[in-house]
This record gives structure tokens, C-alpha cells and sequence, in this order.
């Protein structure tokens, strides 16, 4: 199957989020991977300690920028100095796309540190993408933004969370960062069905996709990233692969992060899927 309109890069497989308990493995026994996934605001200082290890991964493996704080869904518009620094570790980095949330989480230079759902509206989704845009342009890297995991609703919404999102990325003509575990989410808190929302999002854009493991409580599911990948996920993933071909994937694992290789061997779990996919195609 051809690289989608924003998928070009169909040699990146299976990745792995970057995270401190893991330095001294990866650099002293380097594991085979395809790509790790960075957390760009951890790595956006002018040295130290992050960087050199960072520096050291640029030298054996390949990188890929992910944010929790640009808050496209935001008012205000994007700091210069923020997206200058940003700019200068895309160029340290050499990542071939940049991604981040379709949230608010600033208000007036308040920050909530949180990823906030958005009221599901058109002028919402019209001020997001000139943001996206601005950034987009700003950073000349591609741009692939998120779905979130929510909570909450707004009475005020429009239309549904996929037709926003679809909004939002044909105004910005951007890719998408798939989250198939915030759509499970989602659709556990919210009542609708995650099959309809992959369905409906354009697969042309689906430039990378996310799984991960949640937790089930009395009234809410949570994106908790503490555990394996779910059955219900998978089968998510599945449909999406179906839908976008082979997409590079990421495995985030943030707390109680085991061994490297658990969350190494829990990644790999979707080279079937991929594997699949090609094998269909083929055939």
C-alpha cells in the first residue's frame, strides 16, 4: 500500500516513548528500534544532562518530536521564544514531523499542565488551525495533531469529536496523530461507538498512531499509560491499520514504567497487525 497524502514515512514501524529509566539500557546494550518518540518540552534548555543524552541516541537512532504543551486549542497566540527554541531542536533532531494535542490548556499565560478537551464548535475549530498553521509554517516541519482522552462534554458543541477533529485538519491541512486508546476512552466516558469515530476519520491524514494501556474505574476510564495495551485497543488498531496502511506506531508506557524490554516486547505486539496489512496488500 502507497504512504498516505501525510504518511511518507513508511520505513518508521514500531517506536518507543524516550523516558529516563531507560537511558542506561538503551546506551549500554542498544536494543533494535525503529524510532523513539521524545517529549520535546523535556529537551527545549540550553544543556545539560537531557541533551547529552539526547545527543547520544541522535548518534545510533532516529527521533520523533511529540508535545503536551503548544495547547492549539488555546485563545492566545503561540509564544515566539517557545516556538524558536522548539524550532532549534527540530533542526538538532532532524525529526520529520512534529506533533501535539488538539486541547486548550492556557489561559492568558496561565498554564493547567492539563490536555482540556474543547467545545466542539466552528469557530473553535477555525482559530485551532490558523494556529496550526502558524506553527506549522513557523517550524517549516509537518504537522499532525492529537485526539485527547475526555471527561468531560460542552453543551455548546456542534458536532461530534471526529467531525471536529476533520474540521480542524482540512482548515489547517495537517495530519493526524491517531490515539486509538483516547478513543476508546472516549467513547467508554461519552456513550458513542470508537469503531465510527475511526471510520470517520480521513485516513489520508493519519500520519502516526498512538496505543497504550487505561484503567477502568466506577464512572470513568482513564488514559493512564501504567499497563499493557488492552484487547479492545487492539482491535482499534486493527481497523486503523486497515484504514491507513502501514503507520508509524507508538507505544507509550509513562508510569510505573517496567523493564525496557516489557515495554520493548508489549511495542512489538503490533508488528502483527503492520505485517498484516502488508500481507493483504500483497496478496
Amino acid at each position: 500500500m502507497p504512504a498516505n497524502r501525510f504518511n511518507n514515512f513508511t520505513n518508521y514501524g514500531i517506536g518507543i516513548g524516550l523516558r529516563a529509566p531507560h537511558y542506561d539500557h538503551i546506551l549500554t546494550r542498544k536494543p533494535v528500534v525503529d524510532w523513539f518518540e521524545i517529549i520535546f518540552e523535556n529537551f527545549m534548555i540550553g544543556g545539560g544532562r537531557p541533551l547529552r543524552i539526547l545527543d547520544q541516541i541522535l548518534e545510533q537512532y532516529r527521533v520523533v518530536q511529540h508535545g503536551v504543551s503548544m495547547y492549539f486549542g488555546s485563545a492566545n497566540r503561540p509564544d515566539r521564544e517557545h516556538l524558536r527554541r522548539l524550532k532549534s531542536l527540530v533542526k538538532r533532531t532532524g525529526t520529520p514531523w512534529v506533533s501535539d494535542h488538539l486541547c486548550w490548556g492556557s489561559v492568558d499565560g496561565t498554564y493547567t499542565h492539563d490536555l482540556l478537551p474543547m467545545p466542539y464548535t466552528f469557530e473553535a475549530a477555525k482559530i485551532t488551525a490558523q494556529k496550526l498553521r502558524y506553527v506549522r509554517d513557523f517550524l517549516e516541519v509537518p504537522i499532525a495533531v492529537e485526539n485527547v482522552s475526555s471527561y468531560a462534554e460542552y453543551h455548546v458543541s456542534e458536532m461530534t469529536e471526529w467531525e471536529f477533529l476533520n474540521e480542524v485538519v482540512e482548515r489547517a491541512d495537517c495530519g493526524i496523530l491517531l490515539d486509538v486508546n483516547n478513543i476508546y476512552v472516549s467513547s467508554q466516558n461519552h456513550n458513542f461507538n470508537p469503531l465510527t469515530y475511526i471510520n470517520s476519520v480521513p485516513a489520508d491524514r493519519v500520519a502516526q498512531i498512538h496505543i497504550a494501556g487505561h484503567s477502568k474505574f466506577e464512572k470513568f476510564i482513564l488514559d493512564t499509560h501504567d499497563h499493557p495495551v488492552l484487547d479492545p485497543v487492539w482491535k482499534l488498531y486493527d481497523r486503523a491499520i486497515q484504514r491507513a496502511g502501514h503507520t508509524a506506531t507508538l507505544l507509550e508506557w509513562d508510569d510505573r514504567i517496567p523493564s525496557f524490554q516489557e515495554v520493548h516486547d508489549e511495542a512489538l505486539r503490533a508488528d502483527r497487525f503492520l505485517a498484516d496489512t502488508q500481507l493483504k496488500v500483497a496478496v
